[in-house]
């Protein structure tokens, strides 16, 4: 197991979440407990179906997804801008027998991702894209995710949309970003959604719950088309 490092530069209300996250994750380890998110299940589903061998996993948390991956065959590069909650994902690969199939790195997903072109199966991330990033910062990521992925690639993802009990309430940042309790969430719109189909094949749109609320999410399945975005 490999650990590598690509931080991001302060001043931005991410910053904030992020320094948040990491404070939250030292104190509450087992805030997610240990059993995979109905999201990761579901996702690993997909990718088996659709002959995925690696696995690239944006916000990462602790990694109670990455190790479900991991369990699975897959083989998988867990990130997070949170380097507490990567610590306790590499003591528990190791603890479970997965850390061969297993690698971590620290990732502020505003900057570029580190993986070349081409070079990943699938990508998972559950809750990561609706954290305090902007719009245009959403398209360069999902941009990015279109990038690192070969040619039938699948992005499974998942946010709180704006039919969430907690949109247009709490402190607003503009952007549909409203904090409740230090957290930051972009709430995503059905047309947000649509927008970041650009150069992919829109395969689902599942609404869901979970948690307390409870939250009310939209699980996004789609597929890298042929070439790249232009």
């Amino acid at each position: 197991m490999t650990t590598t490092d690509d931080g991001g530069a302060d001043g931005e209300p991410a910053d904030e979440q992020r320094r948040h996250w990491q404070d939250t994750y030292t104190a509450h380890p087992e805030m997610y407990g240990e059993e995979p998110s109905a999201a990761a299940v579901h996702a690993a589903e997909v990718f088996r179906r659709r002959g995925a061998r690696d696995v690239l996993e944006l916000g990462a948390g602790h990694g109670r997804d990455a190790l479900h991956f991991a369990r699975r065959g897959f083989t998988v590069r867990a990130t997070d801008f949170s380097t507490a909650g990567l610590d306790r994902l590499r003591e528990a690969a190791r603890a479970q027998g997965v850390a061969d199939r297993l690698t971590t790195a620290v990732q502020d997903v505003r900057r570029p991702l580190a993986a070349p072109d081409a070079s990943v199966d699938a990508v998972f991330a559950h809750m990561l894209m609706c954290m305090a990033l902007s719009t245009p910062e959403i398209h360069a990521l999902v941009r990015e995710v279109h990038r690192v992925l070969r040619p039938g690639g699948v992005l499974v993802y998942t946010v709180r949309h704006t039919g969430d009990a907690h949109y247009g309430t709490g402190i607003a940042h503009g952007d549909d970003i409203h904090e409740h309790g230090g957290f930051a969430v972009h709430f995503f719109s059905r047309s947000l959604v649509d927008a970041l189909t650009e150069g992919w094949t829109l395969d689902e749109v599942h609404a869901f719950e979970e948690g307390e609320l409870p939250r009310r999410l939209w699980r996004i399945t789609q597929t890298r088309e042929d070439g790249p975005l232009g």
